[in-house]
This record gives C-alpha cells, sequence and structure tokens, in this order.
C-alpha cells in the first residue's frame, strides 16, 4: 500500500524541499526592508520566517502527533520554544554562528528523529525505550533557534547593543507568533483527523512519510553546502554589510539632530 502513495509523496517532498530553500534564505527584499522599517519588519519577518520554514514545522508535526492531551501539548511546545529562544537570542546577540547548511542539515536530522521515534524505532530496531522526550524536543529547540540565528545574523542588526537587542527580541517575537498560527491549524486538523478510522491505518505511513521529507531535506541541505560556489547568496557581501551599518548610523545621528532641535 505504501507503494500507491510513493509518488505522489516524493512529489510534494520535493516541492516542500524546494519551497524550503526559498523560504530559509533572506531574500534582497527582506534585507532592504530591515533596513527601512523599525522592530515592526522584524517581527513580520520571524513570522514569516516560520510559518515558511517547512523544517521547523515538521518537527513540530512530529513532536504533536501523537498528543491527545492540550497539557502535553503546552509542555512539549513550551520545551521547544524555550530551547529555541535561548540559542536565538543569545547566539544572535553573541554573534555565534555555523556554517547555515550544516545546522539546517541536523535540523533535518532532527525530522528523522522523531518519525523514527514516532513509529517505535528505538523499541523494534534499537531494542530500548525511547529517549526522555521532554529533554529531546528541549535539545532540538536549542538547534533550531541556533538555524534561525545563523539567518538573522544575515541582516544588519547594529553596533548599537541596546537596538541589536530590540531588533533580536522583535524576531524572535515574530517566531512565537507564527509558531502558534502554525501549531493552531496543525493541532486542529490533527485532532479532526483522530476521529476518523484511517488514522490508526495511516498514522505509521505518515510517519515514514515524514521521515522520507526529513530525508529529502538532509540531502537538500548537503547538496547545498557541497556546491555553494557563491557565500554570499543568503547574506550580505561584506562592502554590502558595512554599507548597511553606515546607513543605520546616519539613520540615528539625523534622528538625533532632530530631537536637540
Amino acid at each position: 500500500m505504501f507503494g500507491r502513495f510513493a509518488r505522489p509523496l516524493m512529489g510534494v517532498g520535493l516541492l516542500l524541499a524546494a519551497f524550503a530553500a526559498q523560504a530559509h534564505g533572506i531574500s534582497e527584499a527582506d534585507k532592504q526592508r530591515m533596513l527601512d522599517g523599525g522592530y515592526l519588519q522584524y517581527i513580520g519577518l520571524g513570522a514569516s520566517h516560520m510559518v515558511t520554514g517547512y523544517d521547523h514545522l515538521l518537527f513540530l508535526f512530529g513532536v504533536v502527533f501523537f498528543l491527545t492531551k492540550f497539557s502535553d501539548v503546552a509542555k512539549f511546545v513550551t520545551a521547544f520554544t524555550l530551547g529555541h529562544c535561548i540559542t536565538l537570542i543569545f547566539a544572535t546577540f553573541l554573534k555565534i554562528t555555523w556554517n547555515f547548511w550544516l545546522v539546517d542539515s541536523l535540523i533535518a536530522i532532527s525530522v528523522m528523529y522523531k518519525a523514527f521515534d514516532n513509529n517505535g524505532g528505538f523499541q523494534t530496531y534499537l531494542n530500548r525505550k525511547s529517549p526522555n522526550l521532554l529533554m529531546v524536543v528541549f535539545g532540538f529547540g536549542l538547534l533550531h533557534g541556533f538555524g534561525l540565528s545563523t539567518r538573522l545574523q544575515q541582516l544588519p542588526l547594529g553596533e548599537d547593543s541596546f537596538g541589536m537587542l530590540m531588533r533580536i527580541l522583535s524576531f524572535n517575537v515574530g517566531v512565537e507568533i507564527g509558531q502558534i498560527a502554525a501549531l493552531v491549524v496543525m493541532v486542529g486538523l490533527l485532532s479532526l483527523w483522530r476521529k476518523r478510522e484511517s488514522f490508526t491505518r495511516f498514522s505509521r505511513m505518515a510517519n515514514h512519510g515524514l521521515m522520507t521529507l526529513g530525508g529529502l531535506l538532509l540531502l537538500m541541505q548537503l547538496h547545498g553546502y557541497q556546491h555553494d560556489s557563491g557565500p554570499d547568496e543568503f547574506r550580505f557581501p561584506a562592502k554590502e554589510h558595512q554599507h548597511a551599518h553606515e546607513d543605520l548610523d546616519v539613520e540615528k545621528s539625523i534622528q538625533t539632530e532632530r530631537e536637540s532641535l
């Protein structure tokens, strides 16, 4: 029966992978909007980045797939949120970064891990209990937050510590708004599906599909890492980045002069 759905699933996976490749990059339009705008633009960017960040959403889908109680959903989502907030804020503020292709590759593995766990992989293939799920979700939250940080650091956050922190926090607020919106839809659809007999029949297949999508994202990220001939493709070139900071400094000085009048 799985073969019957293999081609459509592969097609959906490739489509999501293509969208994910675009969604995770910071476009030139986004960069310019951040230069021209303020904190609200960072909130909007954070929200749009989360709702189009298919690797983050796929992992969350795996986390809440079998959770039927609101208290359980809240507990695990809180652990994930706490994890990604820590690394998003501190890694960005302290300018700790790494190659984003490799970070996103690890995030893709987190999707595969959750699908493997959902299908009882530890018990079936490793003859052991699953690791503590709450700690695992928190740990992967740290990883996902670092992935968000590598993208945010492609933007001109300014040299002023307070302004930089406010931009980071604004982006983080947007991420949480996007996550809540996605979870409402996700949990709602899963709740409706659980009431049907097809959930019992196809839940295992759904997680096989989740693992397949994670694998496709992993291959896409590794391919990007191997063939990334333009390191400035998703970030500011050095001269442009310096120019962006100069624009922010000029804007700040003009505002100071206006306030002194």
